[in-house]
């Protein structure tokens, strides 16, 4: 399945930097907000095995409203939900609560928190959740 993402950073420099630190796999995930009441996303990574020191799974990068760089606990990403509609380069998802994506003659908006589709849209739908770093197709429609 081709998922179109579209991350903040280098996600490739990031997944070898945690792997060489920690010792351990990492993967890129996606970019998403967090959680349902975000307004904001993060470029989400995952490990097998949890963090010995912090016990998550998940964890996501961004940048904060002071453009620091942050990183933040994101195992609570497998209990969210993902609006996609199919476009031209995969499936397309909106990131977060205010990322207006078009997706050819339609549009995706909502991230986790809604899904709410507008213009022409007769590209097929799905909706999708993340199971251990992986998406995975939960419904027919959105």
């Amino acid at each position: 399945m081709n998922i179109a993402h579209h991350p903040i950073f280098t996600t490739e420099t990031i997944v070898e930097y945690y792997s060489n630190k920690d010792g351990v796999p990492v993967t890129y995930v996606c970019t998403s907000a967090p959680n349902k009441e975000a307004t904001y996303a993060a470029d989400i990574f995952y490990r097998e095995t949890p963090h010995p020191e912090f016990g998550n799974r998940y964890f996501g990068i961004y940048k904060n409203t002071d453009n620091k760089l942050m990183i933040t606990n994101c195992d609570g990403i497998e209990n969210l939900t993902f609006g996609m509609l199919e476009g031209m380069h995969g499936w397309e998802y909106s990131q977060h609560r205010w990322d207006f994506r078009y997706v050819g003659s339609g549009a995706i908006d909502g991230g986790r928190a809604y899904v709410k589709l507008a213009g022409d849209i007769h590209a097929p739908l799905k909706t999708m959740k993340v199971k251990d770093g992986l998406f995975e197709e939960v419904a027919d429609e959105v």
